[in-house]
């Protein structure tokens, strides 16, 4: 099998690479040490899917398992986003909503689950399209599914990083009432902290599986120091205002589409599970690894917001007061009305930032990923050079730096409007999941009409059309929702602007490929050999 297929050479196809000169060394990398290339069956995987193993295989199923938990913050997230629980549907729907979005998740994600273990790879959701969509339309929609997938995760690592950069503000703002809160410093923080997460994912990322590992313990247990004092020194609400009261401060027209809007609050705590497949090229025994990492992760994560989410419905206060707080965060005020103490408010919030920065480091990993994986198969401009992996280190260093550069540049935004930059986390929402349909509406079709499926180490048997037909009927309106406003009426500093970004994404990626990628776009399935 020639290494062009997957546009990452090698003047050598044999174990002693180290051996070479690096003059001798092809700049797009070569073939790591014998250690690192996994087991005997990672090997066969990469064979089948015609590729060459660039990139470090040191993960394992505990620093995976950090490694999903930790970009996916559920119990973080759901405290970040209070504000929008207090706008649509209120703590009962956070409560009821929060079991049905974890149940739907759970059906989505094993969905993904079992193609991962079909074709452990790092370009995920394009790939499976690829080979699974109908033969006469697989080039053309694992193109745009590429795409899409791409956008959703740099909006992704955008959106978290200021999340984590404007809490650092808001923290400066309950320590310090003369601090006027602007807008251009939430960007220079957002600058750092992606920074810092940029250099830890290239001079630190021999040490990332083992980081990935002890973060998941302050994840875990960051969940009890926060949970412990706000159910013994908050307020409590009673339990038909907590779970029976549903709330329409949106001004809709109805209780039920309020709260129907309200479930993204929810689904967006719970999106993302797929980053452990865009991993899945240095992880160990992939295609075991994977699925069981994707499902333990939907598994803890998903019971400790759901802790969080119970804790919220009783321990919040007055919604309508900690809205108001000039932090810019109602937990952040939440805290410091259970505590009365800035030191203790203080420790809260840093456990917070520190799991979202640990969230953001393991972001740059994916989407970083994501993009390489895309540039390797020619799906985006400069694609040769974006492809590059890094002889040394075995990372792609470029599609890194991208990553940065796109974060900065967009964070842009906050300084003229928090409106469109607010907007980009339902795009990265509205992309993952349109990203997820596409896919698993592939394989119900590979499933009915097509050749049998790919072996795989894990697997839904018998039920799995039947999951994945309900994935489909599950991600359909929260999809359709994801692009509303929280509140009427609609204004241009209340628009949810992501269905315009979504669009443009859409309408650039079409013309890319009309005028270059339809000549350059080689579809994955091109270099598959399943009968190796």
């Amino acid at each position: 099998m020639d290494s062009k297929d997957d546009h990452v050479r090698s003047y050598v196809i044999n174990d002693d690479v180290d051996t070479l000169p690096m003059d001798l060394m092809d700049p797009t990398g070569v073939l790591v040490k014998p250690k690192w290339r996994g087991t005997s069956q990672d090997k066969a995987d990469m064979e089948v899917l015609g590729r060459h193993q660039v990139l470090r295989r040191n993960f394992r199923f505990l620093s995976m398992l950090g490694f999903g938990s930790t970009l996916i913050a559920t119990w973080e997230i759901l405290l970040s986003y209070i504000v929008f629980i207090s706008t649509d549907g209120g703590t009962a729907n956070l409560f009821w909503g929060y079991l049905v979005i974890f149940v739907g998740v759970s059906l989505m994600y094993a969905s993904l689950a079992e193609m991962a273990s079909m074709a452990p790879t790092a370009g995920g959701q394009y790939h499976w399209v690829s080979e699974f969509a109908p033969p006469r339309h697989q080039k053309f929609l694992s193109y745009i599914v590429g795409w899409i997938c791409m956008t959703g995760w740099q909006a992704g690592l955008l959106s978290v990083g200021f999340l984590v950069g404007t809490i650092i503000q808001g923290l400066i703002v309950l320590n310090d009432l003369t601090y006027t809160f602007e807008r251009w410093h939430g960007t220079l923080l957002v600058w750092a902290v992606t920074s810092f997460c940029v250099i830890f994912n290239t001079f630190l990322a021999k040490r990332l599986p083992a980081i990935e590992g002890m973060v998941l313990t302050v994840h875990v247990m960051g969940l009890f120091a926060i949970i412990v004092p706000l159910w013994v020194l908050s307020p409590r609400a009673s339990s038909r205002d907590a779970l029976l009261t549903f709330t329409n401060a949106g001004g809709w027209p109805s209780t039920g589409l309020s709260s129907m809007i309200g479930l993204l609050t929810p689904m967006g705590s719970l999106l993302g599970f797929d980053c452990c497949v865009h991993m899945a090229e240095e992880v160990e025994d992939a295609g075991r690894t994977i699925p069981r990492s994707i499902m333990w992760s939907v598994y803890l994560n998903g019971a400790m917001g759901f802790t969080m989410a119970i804790t919220m419905c009783y321990c919040l206060g007055d919604l309508a007061e900690i809205i108001k707080t000039p932090t810019g965060y109602p937990f952040i005020q939440v805290f410091y009305n259970a505590t009365k103490n800035l030191a203790a408010t203080n420790v809260m919030v840093t456990i917070v930032i520190i799991t979202l920065t640990a969230c953001c480091i393991s972001l740059v990993a994916t989407s970083s990923r994501q993009l390489w994986s895309f540039a390797r198969d020619k799906g985006v401009p400069f694609s040769d050079w974006l492809a590059y992996v890094s002889p040394r280190m075995h990372i792609p260093v470029r599609a890194i730096v991208v990553s940065l550069s796109v974060t900065c540049v967009i964070s842009l935004i906050n300084i003229g409007s928090t409106a469109a930059l607010n907007a980009i986390v339902s795009l990265a929402s509205a992309a993952m999941l349109s990203s997820y349909y596409i896919t698993i509406a592939c394989l119900v079709w590979r499933r009915i009409y097509g050749d049998p499926l790919p072996p795989r180490r894990w697997s839904l048997g018998k039920y799995g059309l039947a999951f994945n037909i309900a994935s489909l009927i599950f991600i359909t309106p929260i999809l359709f929702f994801a692009f509303w406003p929280i509140a009427t009426p609609v204004e241009p500093s209340t628009m949810n602007w992501a269905v315009l970004m979504y669009g443009s994404v859409i309408i650039w990626s079409l013309v890319y490929y009309a005028v270059w990628g339809k000549k350059s776009y080689v579809g994955p399935v091109t270099v598959v050999h399943r009968d190796i």
